[in-house]
């Protein structure tokens, strides 16, 4: 009886558990499960893998491809070192202080042996010493559907901090420290003709890409070492050795990274997401994406900081942060899935791991300043988190299209940043005078700060390329980021606010755990809109031609009677001479009559680009005309009959066009009237412009 009771009650046990495991919210095509030891005085991982690999296309696949990224920090023939010269964010790889990956032994779980048909490629360029792919052939190919076990043992000498990776002192950064499968892209998926591998090599302008699935690593380190990594902590377990071994796993996450470091405070608060957002909100969220309330609900999120002692002044910064993080990208493009967010602070001297994403996880960037501006403290922690989702739940290809990751974070986090804490977060002193009144009126916000770096760098490349491909790191920063965002700020203008809010969130949760593309996106923008953009896409994604239009004149004539010989309705002709019509212009202001004006306004299209452009001209007398100037042709020209005056004539009233390239043009007054003062005043607010677009392209 008791066995039978005892088989009952763990029956139960077993059926209840397994009704609480969440389904799973990608299709996942690998899972890992890792075993790594941290040894502290090479300063290397020792790590063995057992890799499930499944075939979801339709070929019989019999290679493998593999990312090494660590190799990229090998010698100074890797493409990495050969793009970046050894440098990247301010950085420099110190001699001597390389990394490097090696595989010990890869076989199959069957136990044959795959390390003989290991080969490096360079899928990108033609240098033979890149060992950042790896290749093995297998005995009998992976039939469609079918799945592969490999286990792998591997060595990860980790390099001193650099480029998001590595080692300072007693902290270490663990990322891209695995053999990471590639992934392989059937007909139909983004751009691929055919079943094809997608695994680049380690660029010094690129970043990631990988498929979903599920993780579960042991990490053991000295058991005076604080652990943070991607997910959740299942356990951990002290070793007779002085070590501890702690278990973490996640699910639906395509990379894995860890963090340690003995002086790490560990700090740890929950999002509460009734407390955080309220009814109000809800509703008003709601209908602006046309989703029931309970769509847009959030859900309560364990946030976990690791930071130094000596940046613990900056510990609650740092949790309200993440907080509107949380808030704001739940509410506008869906809530954040995962029960935990861990924030790492790099150790001083190890700025190279700082502002830097991976699933569940990411490194922020704190200040030595007592009291440093949000930009410093907020603005990295929010990007950062906004990572995971335009890279973590929507798994772009970094390498090829980085605009539709980093640009989209760039636009979200201006947003946020703008909500929560407003143009004022801008503190700007100059000579130790606070200047922030003068932001404000500038109206110095994101936006003017993605269009001031964006037009202050020449637009040599389109916003769609290879990370690799663009000119230099400069146009890659900014084609990549702030392009991006002033041009998604100013497809929000063009279809209207609501619509966007449609597109951002219909293309987030249509492609959330898969991998768009940038066709995908607009496809999702046409379909949301209801009409064709691709006037848009061709000429603001796919093009570097500028935008620039212009007010050429205006102009207003006093109308008066004309010169010459005209006809009576009788027949008969009369002339009017000059004295005559002096006469008949006395006798009409004796009679109080009201004066016309001719008056002609001329709008040109300066650059390269067309797109519809309103045209507003405003009367001394309060009477505005509309209208938009198609911009096909290179001028237009507007004439009127009226009693009164032109006041002044604009394009783009609105501001619609962030990415128009001077706005000093876009607006004219009337030749000779006393408004000229404000024509010069904003040529001068033009120039301040400019010097300011000059000083943020130095950042």
């Amino acid at each position: 009886m008791r066995k039978l009771l005892f088989c009952v009650v763990s029956f139960s046990m077993l059926l209840g558990s397994a009704m609480t495991v969440p389904a799973a919210l990608s299709d996942q095509v690998v899972h890992y499960r890792i075993s790594a030891r941290l040894d502290t005085k090479a300063k290397a991982v020792i790590g063995s893998e057992t890799l499930t690999w499944r075939n979801t296309s339709g070929d019989n696949v019999g290679e493998l491809r593999f990312h090494l990224y660590l190799n990229a920090f090998k010698n100074e023939k890797s493409t990495f070192i050969r793009e970046s010269g050894g440098r990247l964010r301010g950085d420099t790889l110190e001699k001597g202080k390389w990394g490097y990956i090696d595989v010990q032994d890869i076989r199959l779980a069957s136990g044959f042996d795959l390390k003989p048909s290991l080969k490096f490629l360079h899928p990108d360029d033609n240098n033979a010493d890149d060992q950042t792919v790896m290749s093995v052939t297998l005995p009998q190919p992976v039939a469609p559907g079918q799945s592969v076990d490999l286990k792998i043992s591997f060595y990860s000498k980790l390099p001193q901090v650099f480029a998001r990776s590595g080692y300072f002192g007693d902290f270490y950064m663990v990322g891209q420290w695995f053999p990471k499968i590639g992934v392989y892209e059937h007909p139909g998926m983004r751009y691929a003709t055919q079943g094809q591998w997608n695994c680049h090599q380690y660029h010094a302008m690129s970043e990631f890409y990988a498929d979903y699935g599920s993780y579960q690593v042991d990490i053991t380190v000295p058991s005076n070492y604080v652990v943070g990594a991607t997910g959740v902590q299942q356990s951990h377990l002290s070793n007779p050795d002085g070590t501890t071994t702690y278990t973490f796993s996640q699910e639906d996450v395509h990379d894995f990274a860890w963090t340690a470091d003995p002086t790490f405070i560990r700090v740890e608060r929950t999002f509460k997401a009734d407390q955080m957002v309220s009814s109000k909100e809800l509703e008003d969220v709601a209908k602006l994406v046309d989703r029931p309330v309970d769509e847009v609900r959030l859900q309560d999120v364990k946030m976990i900081l690791l930071i130094h002692p000596e940046h613990a002044a900056q510990i609650d910064r740092h949790f309200r942060a993440v907080e509107n993080g949380l808030k704001y990208f739940g509410l506008w493009y869906g809530k954040y899935p995962y029960p935990t967010i861990t924030v790492v602070d790099p150790a001083y001297h190890a700025d190279g791991a700082a502002g830097m994403e991976y699933p569940t996880l990411f490194t922020g960037g704190t200040s030595w300043l007592p009291d440093p501006p949000p930009g410093e403290v907020e603005g990295v922690v929010i990007h950062e988190f906004g990572h995971q989702y335009w890279y973590g739940m929507v798994g772009s290809n970094e390498f090829e299209e980085s605009w539709l990751d980093e640009g989209f974070n760039t636009y979200s986090t201006g947003r946020v940043i703008d909500t929560a804490y407003g143009p004022q977060s801008y503190k700007l002193n100059v000579m130790g005078i606070p200047v922030t009144w003068l932001i404000s009126a500038l109206k110095f916000d994101n936006d003017a700060l993605n269009r001031g770096i964006t037009l202050s760098s020449t637009r040599r490349d389109f916003i769609v390329r290879n990370a690799w491909d663009y000119y230099d790191e400069s146009s890659y920063a900014t084609n990549s980021y702030m392009r991006t965002a002033a041009t998604l700020r100013t497809l929000q203008h063009v279809v209207g606010d609501k619509t966007f809010a449609k597109i951002m969130r219909t293309y987030f949760e249509r492609w959330r755990f898969k991998h768009p593309s940038t066709k995908d996106f607009r496809a999702v923008v046409d379909e949301v809109a209801g009409r064709d953009m691709g006037w848009f896409f061709d000429q603001f994604v796919y093009s570097s031609d500028v935008l620039d239009y212009a007010v050429e004149s205006v102009k207003s004539t006093k109308v008066r009677p004309g010169l010459g010989i005209f006809d009576e309705p009788s027949g008969k002709h009369y002339e009017i001479t000059s004295d005559q019509r002096e006469r008949l212009e006395k006798n009409a202001k004796d009679k109080k009559e009201q004066d016309m004006y001719e008056s002609v306004v001329t709008v040109r299209r300066l650059g390269g680009v067309i797109a519809p452009m309103d045209v507003l001209v405003a009367f001394e007398n309060g009477e505005q005309f509309r209208t938009t100037f198609d911009g096909q042709y290179r001028w237009a020209r507007y004439r009127f009959v009226k009693p009164s005056k032109i006041l002044y004539a604009q394009l783009d009233p609105d501001h619609h066009y962030l990415l128009d390239a001077n706005f000093s043009n876009n607006s004219q007054v009337l030749e000779g009237h006393r408004g000229a003062a404000v024509k010069w005043g904003s040529k001068c607010l033009f120039w301040i412009q400019n010097f300011l677009m000059a000083l943020m392209s130095l950042v």
